[in-house]
């Protein structure tokens, strides 16, 4: 069976399937001998000769899913120039290469998801699937109710207008109060952006829930491996809209082609001395 050329090396744990994309550009990936440069090759495993930078590509490695509780003031990628601390510095023992699926700020922290399964994250990741994403918020101030009902409605940014966000009150002090926030978009900054608009900066921020994943009393810097349930949970809800999308798709009227009848056409052009009355 053949498969995307970028699928079979992100399956090997080797890159994500972006960073498989940049290589295959890059033309540091051959097939059989040749460089392949056209993203969406396919390639048959077991009979295509597929190397990386001349090293042949180990055999796939079996899905792996961890949740990370994001400390404050770490980076969410992998790597980082700067020499900052990564979420990589927690994944001590993990001996098989994961992925974060999606960022969270560097001065945030909570729920991350990290798997070596690049169409679950792909589909976790893509804007049309909407999953939600549920934040624990320390804010300055006290929300008043009007500004509550702005921000389930949707509040304008610079980038446009955001989709209703579902809103709880949580507890609140003298001069801070604590809300939950659950939005279905992934824009950069996106929550502590909202909370600027209706005059509430953030204090702190807690990432709690991600789809049907729950960070519970996972400590800060900890991980865990997912339960077979979690894991199932997250690819019933990649399927189910999935699934749902393309059924949408599919009964979304098609504009029709006006049909063409002899006789019909008239020609917009009228020559002169025909056609006039006698």
């Amino acid at each position: 069976m053949e498969v995307r050329l970028q699928k079979l090396i992100a399956g090997t744990g080797l890159a994500s399937r972006r960073k498989a994309e940049t290589l295959i550009s890059a033309g540091r990936v051959t097939v059989n001998g040749k460089v392949v440069t056209e993203l969406g090759t396919k390639v048959e495993p077991g009979r295509d000769h597929v190397k990386v930078d001349g090293k042949h590509l180990s055999a796939a490695q079996p899905f792996v899913y961890l949740m990370l509780h994001k400390p404050k003031n770490v980076m969410s990628t992998l790597d980082d120039p700067g020499g900052r601390t990564t979420v990589k510095d927690y994944l001590r023992g993990v001996s098989v290469r994961v992925f974060p699926v999606g960022r969270l700020d560097f001065d945030s922290e909570g729920l991350m998801l990290l798997t070596n399964n690049g169409d679950l994250a792909q589909g976790l990741l893509h804007p049309r699937y909407h999953v939600p994403k549920t934040y624990l918020i320390k804010v300055k101030g006290v929300l008043a109710d009007d500004e509550i009902r702005q921000l389930e409605r949707g509040v304008k940014l610079e980038d446009g207008m955001t989709s209703p966000a579902a809103v709880k009150k949580i507890k609140k002090a003298e001069q801070n109060s604590w809300l939950e926030i659950t939005i279905r978009e992934g824009r950069k900054h996106q929550v502590r952006r909202m909370l600027e608009t209706v005059g509430h900066p953030v204090i702190k921020l807690v990432r709690v829930k991600m789809g049907p994943l729950t960070l519970g009393n996972l400590a800060p810097g900890e991980f865990r491996f997912l339960t077979d349930r979690e894991a199932n949970a997250l690819r019933e809800l990649v399927e189910r809209r999935t699934t749902l999308e393309e059924g949408q798709e599919s009964l979304s009227p098609r504009r029709q082609r006006p049909v063409k009848r002899e006789g019909w056409a008239r020609s917009s052009r009228v020559k002169k001395g025909r056609g006039r009355a006698a």
